[in-house]
């Protein structure tokens, strides 16, 4: 049965129970493995015949009545995807354990389907957790809710390293390397729970983020014009492994209040602007401290979300080099603040934040 068909029926009736009745998609769980916690019940999902999609939902404290030896994502039954969902700050993903093949487990219209908030799973992408390349410990790779497939996501990578932590039943602090788009991306687990995330260096190169913008700094483009339906704005570009355009404001304001932003106006005109040939993710940025600034953010491939951990490292390398902000600051975004530093010995960026469990489920591909 293809995506569509399993995932676009209408939902009659949500039912929770410890075990999904559909033996195609039935599900034992253990603490061999990944597993869901025991306040976590599977919520059936029915539209009026046997469960299509199953899942463990947070939203109540029933435990499961019954655990077996066999991990949940052990399972492999032909023509079932199974997943786990995470959010970083709002930020929601689909991670996949693919750590048996170097190919994605469904295809880029698969993913757009199962990102749809109201035919599917919902998402703001899926993540593929893949066997490791060149000395690295895993890949990582991720298909947007457009169907794109981006270098790299921060908060997504905070996701995917909660996720290979339970898979692989980490304890305590643990770091490992993993292979993205944007070069290797070095994610610790803290005692607290949160992920920090040496993010390496920023690049500035004009030509390498890429953008047809002038370089006007160090072969950097730095507050740099870029016209907007006729308004200027002046904006920073940087890459993270991934493009981004940061502003403060415009010539005629400098001083911008992000919440007054009509951001699905704004966003993809900055996005599709031609000065951008890979598109681009945009910040925009409001400045209360030199330690503690707010942004919303437009994402390439996604639009309006609730975090972007990649954009936030972007914004803080922006305000330094703009001269408004110090190395290390709070940034708030709309799902909540990241800790950001921009390290002056090494020039690596850090990012610490949360990585939170949503539910466990599978879908019928």
């Amino acid at each position: 049965m293809a995506i569509a068909a399993a995932i676009s029926l209408p939902l009659i009736a949500v039912k929770q129970r410890s075990y999904c009745s559909s033996a195609s998609s039935s599900l034992w769980f253990s603490s061999s493995s990944i597993h869901p916690p025991k306040n976590l019940p599977f919520v059936g999902i029915s539209a009026g015949r046997k469960s299509n999609l199953c899942v463990f939902s947070s939203m109540s404290t029933q435990a499961p009545a019954k655990a077996s030896s066999a991990s949940f994502l052990d399972h492999k039954e032909s023509g079932i995807l199974h997943f786990v969902k995470y959010h970083g700050l709002g930020n929601d993903f689909i991670l996949v354990d693919n750590r048996d093949s170097e190919e994605p487990k469904i295809t880029p219209e698969q993913a757009v389907k199962l990102c749809d908030r109201n035919f599917g799973i919902g998402a703001d992408g899926v993540i593929f957790a893949l066997p490791g390349i060149n000395g690295t410990d895993y890949t990582m790779r991720i298909f947007n809710s457009d169907g794109s497939e981006p270098e790299m996501c921060g908060n997504g990578v905070r996701c995917f390293a909660r996720f290979i932590a339970e898979l692989e039943n980490f304890q305590g602090n643990k770091s490992f390397n993993v292979h993205t788009g944007a070069g290797l991306i070095v994610p610790e687990i803290q005692e607290d729970g949160k992920v920090r995330v040496d993010m390496g260096q920023p690049i500035l190169k004009a030509s390498d983020v890429p953008t047809k913008l002038t370089a006007n700094k160090d072969q950097a483009a730095v507050k740099a014009k870029l016209d907007v339906d006729g308004s200027i704005w002046n904006v920073t570009c940087v890459s993270m492994g991934n493009p981004h355009c940061v502003t403060f404001g415009t010539e005629s304001c400098n001083d911008l209040q992000v919440d007054e932003l009509n951001l699905a106006e704004i966003g993809p005109k900055f996005e599709h602007h031609a000065a951008f040939p890979a598109r681009t993710n945009t910040e925009f940025v409001q400045v209360f401290t030199p330690s503690h600034l707010k942004m919303r953010v437009w994402e390439r491939g996604a639009g309006a979300t609730l975090a972007c951990g990649t954009g936030a490292c972007a914004v803080v390398v922006a305000a330094v080099l703009e001269g408004r902000a110090d190395r290390r600051c709070t940034v708030d975004l709309p799902g909540g603040p990241l800790d950001i530093e921009w390290r002056e010995s090494d020039n690596h960026i850090y990012m610490t934040g949360p990585a939170e469990l949503v539910f466990y489920g599978s879908v019928p591909l």
